[in-house]
């Protein structure tokens, strides 16, 4: 699909260099258990469908996950109004537009492709933010779909939840298969499923390092896309600085419930206490986020 965003060639490098270095992990994951076990076929169809079941459902398991509501223009007159506006300017078709109502001031785009495409808005950012840094955050969301941010990312995470998948299945097949075994081919299969297990582990952690890096990129790309589109960096800064405040004052229990969406959210879902789960978020620093903005704002 052609539109006027700007093809973001940085992003798409990393995007490739990603996957692939994804897929020798994945290759050598595979080979790994091909020497090990006898058979995989069991563990890899079960990641297969989860893998189909996030692709084909990811936007109904979005909404359902967060009770948000598809919105008639007739409903939500003014945010359709800024979703016509930018599509009409960025040249590509309107997502649906949903409204979650929570308080958590928050945005994302989710759907397996730009005719799927969902755009996604809490009624906590609408009562916070004004026209002009509304259009930022939801400028920013449309560079998601469309540079199919949301399947690229689907994608990529199929390793790790393969990993994972196999990891549990090694955990489990000690815990009650070989618990019962005695001798040496007792002892021997016990080893096996904690080699299996400790392979796992480490393709799970390299595919989530690969994966968060690409994701913080990600971010920062939609943040120059979104800021290159309304042509107002400083909005897209000003709602980015009163999102990430108002995020940092909400009880850390509603934060603790939407951490399974920061991967999708404009902002993450995180308090101001630095932790290891901040240092590898799926989001740059608002520091970053900011200087690029800023660094827009003088080119322009």
């Amino acid at each position: 699909m052609r539109t006027r965003f700007r093809p973001d060639h940085r992003l798409t490098t990393r995007m490739v260099v990603t996957m692939f270095l994804l897929g020798l992990v994945y290759v050598a994951f595979i080979a790994a258990l091909v020497v090990l076990l006898d058979s995989v076929i069991m563990v890899v169809v079960i990641a297969g469908l989860f893998l189909g079941a996030q692709y084909w459902f990811s936007d109904r398991i979005a909404l359902y996950a967060m009770q948000a509501r598809i919105v008639t223009p007739e409903e939500a007159p003014e945010l359709h109004g800024i979703v016509d506006r930018l599509c009409a300017t960025a040249d590509m078709p309107k997502p649906r537009v949903a409204v979650a109502d929570t308080d958590l001031p928050n945005a994302f785009a989710t759907g397996r492709s730009t005719r799927r495409a969902v755009l996604c808005v809490t009624t906590g950012l609408q009562r916070r933010l004004d026209t002009e840094e509304l259009e930022g955050v939801l400028a920013h969301e449309l560079s998601h779909v469309a540079h199919r941010d949301v399947v690229v990312m689907t994608i990529a995470s199929f390793f790790g939840v393969l990993a994972g998948l196999v990891a549990r299945f090694s955990f489990y097949s000690t815990m009650f298969g070989g618990g019962g075994r005695r001798g040496r081919d007792g002892d021997n299969t016990f080893l096996l499923i904690l080699l299996v297990m400790a392979v796992s582990a480490a393709v799970y952690a390299i595919s989530f390092l690969l994966i968060r890096a690409l994701s913080r990129y990600r971010e920062l790309a939609a943040d120059r896309a979104g800021a290159m589109l309304t042509g107002r960096p400083s909005a897209l800064a000003s709602a980015l600085t009163k999102v990430s405040g108002e995020i940092q004052r909400m009880p850390t229990r509603d934060l603790r419930a939407a951490e399974a969406f920061n991967a999708f959210f404009f902002a993450p879902a995180l308090g101001s206490r630095i932790s290891l789960s901040s240092l590898l978020s799926t989001h740059p620093t608002l520091e970053q986020r900011l200087d690029q903005l800023a660094t827009l704002s003088t080119q322009l």
